[in-house]
């Protein structure tokens, strides 16, 4: 590999810090704004290189399209799997149904190997699969796997599994709340926003990582 210029040190450094906090990769104005680029031209030539040098993959037609390319023998940790149940789908009109880690043995329909990096160090973490393309540009396509862990009370801009009382259905969405509101933000310009009570959702997960099937 080349010697990478400064820029592209900055800007790589600055994915890897995003994707430890976020389960989806920056976008490309995230990285100008964050880089204080003069253009969201200059960010695609210094990608271009990240990708070309074996550092990134990169699909430039999606808006979040950026993944890390990670060597496990430079860090052998990385080689670690760790198993993970899966419990169906995240689908319309079917409530997610997440039983307690003590009875996952039994209740999981599923389990996957995945390597240890993906769950971020988290313990009971558990899988869906997803159905639907209202999270398409943060790279949540229909049969992908979400990796989640259970939380009651999200942060503003987590990506969750939501049950919505009125619709009796479960929804994959950005969450944001204010003033008693509650915000399902779809990352898809076709696809409209839920807004509803705070008292109308139950969020049953948060997401961790993403397993992409294509």
């Amino acid at each position: 590999m080349k010697r990478l210029s400064y820029r592209q040190e900055q800007i790589l450094s600055f994915i890897r810090e995003f994707v430890e906090t976020q389960p989806y990769p920056p976008t490309i104005r995230d990285i100008q704004a964050a880089c204080n680029i003069s253009s969201t031209s200059v960010v695609d030539y210094n990608l271009r290189i990240l990708q070309k040098e074996g550092h990134i993959h990169r699909e430039a037609e999606v808006s979040r399209g950026i993944e890390l390319v990670v060597s496990s023998d430079k860090n052998p940790s990385l080689s670690k799997t760790v198993r993970v149940p899966v419990f169906g789908n995240i689908a319309a009109g079917e409530p997610l149904q997440v039983p307690s880690s003590d009875s996952w043995n039994t209740e999981a329909v599923d389990e996957v190997d995945l390597p240890a990096f993906l769950t971020k160090g988290k313990e009971d973490v558990f899988a869906v699969r997803v159905k639907g393309d209202s999270m398409i540009d943060a790279l949540v396509a229909d049969g992908d796997l979400v990796l989640m862990e259970s939380v009651s009370e999200p942060q503003n801009g987590d990506m969750v599994a939501a049950w919505l009382n009125n619709t009796e259905e479960v929804t994959l969405k950005h969450f944001h709340m204010s003033n008693g509101v509650v915000t399902l933000q779809p990352a898809n310009p076709n696809v409209d926003p839920i807004t509803v009570p705070a008292e109308s959702v139950l969020v049953q997960g948060r997401v961790v990582g993403i397993v992409r099937t294509v």
